[in-house]
């Protein structure tokens, strides 16, 4: 299952370079292994998981009770 197609429905809650983000993140969170940090995180992703672009990420502000009630 592409968890890319999950997240779709945040369409409308969030932009799509932050769906991007997340979809990056938690593909990333699902297969590694020990703990997880940022500079962890940066290291196991592929092509477009940068330091940079995880602490962004972090950074953002989302109404997470909204993504949560449409995820559901």
């Amino acid at each position: 299952m592409d968890i890319l197609s999950l997240f779709a429905c945040f369409g409308t809650l969030v932009s799509a370079t932050s769906v991007r983000q997340l979809n990056i993140i938690a593909q990333t969170m699902l297969t590694m292994t020990g703990r997880i940090t940022m500079l962890s995180l940066s290291r196991w992703t592929e092509k477009g998981g940068s330091y940079r672009t995880i602490q962004r990420f972090f950074a953002t502000k989302f109404v997470w009770s909204e993504l949560l009630v449409r995820f559901f």
